[in-house]
């Protein structure tokens, strides 16, 4: 007999809950949480309450944490959507496609410092999107502004070893899986190490012709980060599990089937007034759709998602 156990396989699924529906708590109790919830990790959305991307002392800081995570055994990916981080008047401005080119610029240094920050804390992947076409302009304009914004973090990423996952948002240009795809070509197909993708599942409910779960095969070989949460067709309101209409078990199926090792992470930015019974009850909600050993989620939570087991 050998004297190493053989290791155990990695989960099939790893999930983490996104600070940005945690932003109540300072990170490091969001963090502690987590880990005694029993998540695999945390999307990590750099704002001025949970490590300010902009403020002084940014290495040290993020040292800091790397170290709580490492302590805690939690995986991370590094998210950009902050309403405002750049410009207080402005949610999610300045974007990508601003008209300004300092405002361009202004956005595309933030992501250069998110990949910077990801590499520093041992992330999967950097989320980012494109931002919302801007009054007065073509979107043949908006999509070079954006190839070209994408360039200088493109090169980061690649020289530092981190690949970028853009997500498709609802409202803005890069809004689909078909422009996902556009942009890749835009960019002469880096290849998803380098330009992967983030699929938000609720998304791909709200607005894609096709089910989730045919989103999530579709969009296998190019998968970096995965964003879940409740939606209903042609809305785009992010809702805890069982106040919209997704079947999850095919979903969840179609993920585990693919390949992908990175985190799925409950996105819920709306909702941090309740983040930590929420981050509870969905990790059980999870679990129960995909490890049959685990306990049953309460009874009002099983009863409303579809394919979850009876208590």
């Amino acid at each position: 007999m050998s004297d190493h156990p053989t290791p155990l396989p990695p989960p099939a699924l790893r999930f983490g809950y996104g600070t940005n529906g945690l932003t109540d708590l300072r990170l490091d109790d969001a963090l502690g949480l987590l880990a005694d919830l029993g998540y695999h990790g945390v999307g990590l959305t750099l704002d001025h309450m949970h490590l300010d991307p902009l403020a002084p002392g940014l290495a040290a800081r993020t040292g800091k944490v790397a170290a709580r995570l490492a302590k805690l055994g939690l995986g991370v990916t590094v998210e950009t959507g902050a309403r405002y981080v750049l410009d207080p008047r402005r949610k999610h401005g300045p974007s990508l496609l601003d008209p300004e080119p300092e405002g361009r610029a202004a956005r595309a240094g933030l992501l250069t410092t998110a990949v910077r920050v990801a590499a520093d804390l041992g992330a999967h992947a950097v989320h980012c999107f494109s931002g919302t076409l801007p009054a007065d302009t073509t979107a043949e304009t908006a999509w070079q502004r954006l190839g070209d914004s994408l360039a200088p973090v493109l090169k980061a990423a690649e020289t530092i070893g981190v690949p970028l996952a853009v997500e498709p948002e609802p409202g803005h240009l890069l809004a689909t899986l078909a422009d996902f795809h556009h942009l890749r070509s835009l960019l002469g197909d880096p290849g998803p190490d380098l330009l992967g993708l983030t699929l938000d599942i609720g998304h791909c409910q709200c607005l894609e012709p096709a089910s989730p779960a045919d989103c999530v095969r579709a969009a296998a070989p190019w998968l970096r980060h995965v964003q879940i949460e409740d939606m209903r067709r042609g809305v785009h309101e992010h809702l805890p599990f069982g106040d919209g209409e997704i079947d999850f078990p095919p979903v969840l199926d179609a993920l585990a089937a693919t390949g992908y090792r990175g985190l799925t992470v409950v996105e819920l930015p709306r909702h941090s007034h309740a983040g930590p019974q929420l981050a509870r009850s969905s990790l059980a909600l999870l679990r129960a759709l995909t490890d049959p050993s685990s306990p049953a989620p309460a009874p009002a939570l099983a009863t409303s998602v579809k394919g979850a087991p009876a208590p």
